[in-house]
């Protein structure tokens, strides 16, 4: 976006970038942007906080009343309120001694904790109406067998037109994630994204089920399988903790 803030301001219309990742605006040299300290994927910072999403975007639109360039980027001052832990929070169940183990052994215990996590998840929808599971089109419970399926060697086939085997993995994986995580966050404690997501990868079965789970899809010859597992099963700096232990 800070390149194509050039030719947009060629064409007569003024831009501000916001920018995640301050070495990349530094090198790609936006006419206006505004660095942001929040971690990808929340520019504005923190969801449902109306009140400092404002004053991020305050900032950046100020900046196009503001002198300086050609090119300008100023840094926001204020880190994310929700990347210091809360010390009230609990996980929805004791954290489990995640143990290593059989494949079958792996999906066994993911298609347990999932269960276990039903009514934690459904306090998060009674607080907040709404979910973001559902990409895949399955009931949590079938996301969880669907994963666990492949875990066991079985390779089942895709349970929806038009969508491959792979696909539908991938969107089961992404459904099981956001379950566990807004499962997490019920409650009056507001957990920071750190918090949940050293939950999750360290003392969920489900985190350990799907690491396990890459590891023996990377060895599949459907080179498009290995795309998709290489790419979006496990993020890439929670693999280099993982895989430093």
């Amino acid at each position: 976006m800070s390149a194509l803030g050039h030719y947009l301001e060629e064409e007569g219309v003024a831009t501000v970038a916001i920018a995640l990742i301050r070495p990349q605006a530094e090198n790609t040299k936006p006419p206006r942007a505004l660095w942001v300290p929040f971690e990808l994927g929340r520019p504005f910072g923190p969801p449902n906080d109306l009140a400092f999403q404002m004053r991020v975007l305050l900032a950046a639109l100020g900046m196009l009343v503001e002198d300086g360039g050609p090119v300008r980027i100023i840094d926001f001052p204020d880190d994310d309120p929700r990347t210091r832990p809360d010390p009230a929070w609990q996980p929805p169940f004791k954290p489990a001694v995640v143990a290593s183990g059989s494949a079958e052994s792996h999906a066994s215990r993911l298609e347990a904790e999932i269960l276990m996590l039903q009514g934690a998840h459904r306090r998060w929808i009674e607080q907040h109406g709404r979910s973001t599971v559902g990409l895949s089109g399955l009931a949590i419970g079938d996301c969880a067998r669907y994963v666990a399926d492949w875990l066991r060697g079985r390779v089942p086939p895709s349970p929806r037109d038009g969508f491959s085997a792979p696909l539908i993995l991938r969107f089961a994986v992404d459904d099981l994630k956001a379950y566990c995580l807004e499962a997490a966050s019920s409650g009056s404690a507001k957990p920071s994204s750190l918090q949940l997501t050293d939950w999750f990868w360290n003392q969920t079965e489900t985190g350990a089920a799907l690491y396990a789970l890459r590891k023996v899809l990377l060895a599949q010859e459907d080179e498009r399988l290995r795309l998709i597992v290489a790419n979006f099963m496990v993020p890439a700096g929670r693999l280099l903790i993982l895989e430093s232990r």
